[in-house]
Formats: C-alpha cells, structure tokens, sequence
C-alpha cells in the first residue's frame, strides 16, 4: 500500500521524528549511570523516571514540529488514528538499569496500519541514528542501507525472548530450535528497535520475537523493508505483526526460513 502522504511530506515528517528521537535521547545519555531502580510494570518488563522524561520530552517536540497528528507512547498511552505517532521512549530499559548501553529510542509515524516514517536513535552507542521513510529508503547517519545476503547457513539472527509470553514458549521454542539449527547463531540483546536497525544495516541477518508492542517494532520494521527485508507475523502476514507483535524480519531467504519455522503446528 502506499502512503496517501507526498514523498516530500514524508521526509520532513522523517526529519521531525529523528529529531524527537535524538531529543529523547539526550535525556537517557543525560541519566546512564546514575539511575539504578525503576518499578515493575510485569516481571521483567520495567519502568523509570527517564523513560517517562524521554516520552514527555519527545511528545512536546512532536506536537511542537508536527502539530495536530495524534501521539502513543509506551508509558502515557494517548491517542491512535488513521495517522499517529507512536513512540517507545526507552527501549531497553532493563539494559539502562543494569548499566549495559544497548538502548534505543524509536518513533514512528503510522499511516493506516503501516509505518511510513520513522527513526531508532541509540544514545548510548556513539549516537547512531536510523531513519527511513516509505519509498525513500532507509539510512543510517546519511549511508544508506541494505539487508545482508549472506548464506543461511551462515546468518546470524537476533531475538529476544518471549518474558510477557510465556504461555507461548513453546511456539517460540520451535522457532528458536529451528533456527539455531538452520542458521550458523542466534544472539539477544535486549532492544528491538536496535535489533531491526542492525538487521537493516546488514549486522544481523534476521530478528524474530513474539508478542512486542507497536512501540517496540513500528520504526525498526520500516527500516528493515525499506533496506529491502521481509517483514511479516509469525503467519506470514505483512500487516498484522504492528498490533500483534509477532514478528518476522530479514532478508528474504532467511525469512523464508523463520517463516517455515514459525509455521510448523
């Protein structure tokens, strides 16, 4: 489907959510290491005062650059529409309290159902930023990007393990027994968003979780198709992962193999 929005809308759109990001991110740079406790919203699912500054700090930019489109973020909630941003303000924040720096910020702007601009900015890794609007590709800092098309023997995937979900263990397990099985590795660490973007950049070869929130996957997904990877549920559907979390992300042959996994009752 493509965007209702003019390619010109949607870079400065674009523009506006990577700006958001890295201001978020300045506030999680500004806090690493001096914050050790948050509260628990479920077991291992975390919250602390930064994300709750980030998100603040990112809906006020938002609503100041890019006035009358509705905001979602992970903590406060808020509004969806036709046209909506959605944001996670911290994603990883379990890694942010342990000290370990892999941590992203993502917002996205979702257009009927799909994400068409978007931006995951990692504060704590050098400041790198991943942004990507639909149909105009996806880059990291200004390079452009592309899946890898390594063999899958020799892919290395990215996951993340299914905490809020452990009533579906044992559909995750099949897919991550066959995966490490079929493809050269497997590894985790802890950021979705960051877990897309290495993936679009060609670090990774694939990523593959259940149950996420849109918050999690909206702008790291756009970048992985726009880098020219598959993005799909656990059915192989290419819409219904945004609000179901479950996701399947690669190039293509190794999609194809995540997705014959994942579709093995």
């Amino acid at each position: 489907m493509r965007s209702a929005l003019a390619l010109d809308d949607l870079t400065r759109l674009g523009a506006v959510a990577e700006a958001a990001a890295r201001l978020g991110g300045a506030v999680v740079a500004d806090h690493f290491g001096s914050l050790t406790a948050g509260h628990s919203k479920a077991p291992g699912d975390y919250v602390s005062e930064v994300d709750l500054a980030s998100e603040e700090t990112i809906r006020v930019a938002l609503e100041r650059d890019a006035p009358g489109i509705p905001f979602f973020g992970e903590e406060g909630g808020g509004t969806r529409g036709d046209l909506w941003w959605v944001v996670d303000p911290l994603d990883g924040t379990a890694n942010f309290l342990h000290g370990f720096p892999v941590v992203g910020v993502s917002v996205a702007l979702v257009e009927a159902g799909r994400p068409v601009a978007g931006a995951v900015h990692a504060p704590l890794l050098g400041g790198e930023t991943f942004t990507a609007v639909r149909g105009g590709g996806a880059f990291q800092d200004g390079r452009p990007l592309r899946v890898a098309d390594r063999p899958v023997a020799s892919a290395i995937c990215n996951t993340g393990f299914p905490f809020k979900k452990k009533h579906r263990l044992d559909d995750y397990r099949r897919v991550f027994e066959g995966a490490f099985l079929a493809l050269e590795d497997l590894r985790r660490a802890g950021a979705a968003s960051l877990d897309l973007a290495w993936t679009a950049a060609g670090v990774f070869d694939g990523f593959f979780e259940i149950g996420l929130g849109s918050w999690d996957v909206a702008a790291g997904a756009l970048l992985v198709t726009e880098a020219g990877g598959v993005v799909t549920d656990w059915s192989g559907d290419e819409e219904a992962w945004l609000m179901s979390g479950d996701i399947l992300a690669a190039p293509p042959a190794v999609h194809q193999v995540l997705l014959d996994l994942a579709s093995v009752k």
